[in-house]
């Protein structure tokens, strides 16, 4: 039986909801990470969808999901293709990231060259595959997650608070020998904001900036891959 739960984040944010669905009260703001571990240890099934509340899955993408993850018992992570809601693609499958990369798109350095026309092979731009692949890690706005992973790694890390828990989450499962697989023909529309490419110097940003220093003290061997 499928079980559906909706973390109201910030008190009284959620409403009335369909029946059958279960809605779990903060009494304060937390952050994605540990709202994700919340909901996933309410839950009892063996595949957990964690959908942001800007997502919406297009007929089938579930069952796609589901089907790939069924298929290969190593598969710890799915994630569909994400699209805007126009239907333009977003880059959401992506290589772990390096040093000089990360600064490029993360500092103003941006505003002389698009990242995503200097980068694109971090954001496999250059192909668009018509059948699933493996990836380094995918956006969290939409996964399959497996619980026997998650279990096994402790879940996500709550010291993420908004940021690099997807990334953190990818490299530790790629470690311990889980695969994540990237399933194109499962499609979700996101209407992401992408707030902290296009402003400075917001609460984001110090978000961003600290996910940026713990992803490296967690996973120091990542300051080698320079490029």
């Amino acid at each position: 039986m499928d079980e559906t739960i909706v973390v109201a984040n910030i008190p009284g944010s959620v409403g009335a909801v369909p029946a059958g669905v279960r809605v779990l009260h903060n009494d304060a703001p937390r952050g994605l990470s540990a709202n994700v571990n919340r909901a996933a240890a309410e839950t009892t099934a063996e595949l957990i969808v964690n959908a942001n509340p800007d997502t919406l899955p297009r007929p089938g993408a579930v069952p796609t999901l589901r089907e790939l993850m069924a298929s290969r018992a190593r598969c710890g992570i799915a994630g569909p293709r994400l699209v805007y809601p126009d239907g333009r693609l977003q880059p959401s499958r992506r290589r772990f990231p390096t040093v000089a990369g990360t600064i490029w798109r993360r500092t103003p350095l941006r505003r002389l060259r698009d990242p995503h026309t200097t980068q694109t092979a971090h954001y496999h731009l250059d192909e668009q595959p018509d059948e699933p692949v493996e990836a380094d890690w995918m956006l969290l706005a939409f996964l399959m997650l497996r619980r026997e992973m998650l279990d096994e790694l402790g879940g996500l890390d709550e010291g993420f608070r908004l940021y690099g828990e997807d990334i953190d989450l990818c490299y530790r499962a790629a470690k311990a020998g889980w695969e994540r697989w990237y399933v194109p023909t499962a499609v979700v529309e996101h209407a992401h904001q992408a707030v902290t490419d296009r402003t400075f110097l917001t609460r984001r940003t110090l978000w961003h900036w600290r996910g940026i220093a713990r992803f490296v003290r967690k996973h120091p061997e990542r300051l080698r891959a320079l490029r």
